[in-house]
């Protein structure tokens, strides 16, 4: 996906707010993402969310508000991860 095509989804931004992940993802500049963390596909990632250790967000998934992905959880489809949520996955 690229810039355009994230505000069609989201609506007008400040293209200098955001940065594209190696995997294809886009994440704001507010957003927190782990080296670790995959953002992959057309998956979003903003607002205070943080995504860390091995955790995976990916297709047309959605992370924001103060929600958190980590551990080894996995967001994906048409997932939407919003408001104080908390995903995590077993990390062993």
């Amino acid at each position: 996906m690229n810039y355009t095509e994230l505000e069609q989804k989201i609506g007008k931004q400040t293209e200098s707010d955001w940065h594209q992940a190696s995997g294809g993802g886009w994440i704001h500049k507010d957003a927190k993402v782990e080296n670790e963390a995959n953002i992959r596909d057309n998956a979003i990632v903003m607002g205070n969310a943080q995504v860390y250790d091995d955790a995976w967000v990916y297709g047309d998934a959605r992370v924001s508000g103060n929600a958190r992905v980590f551990g080894d959880a996995k967001v994906s489809g048409n997932a939407v991860v919003s408001g104080n949520a908390k995903v995590s996955g077993n990390n062993e």
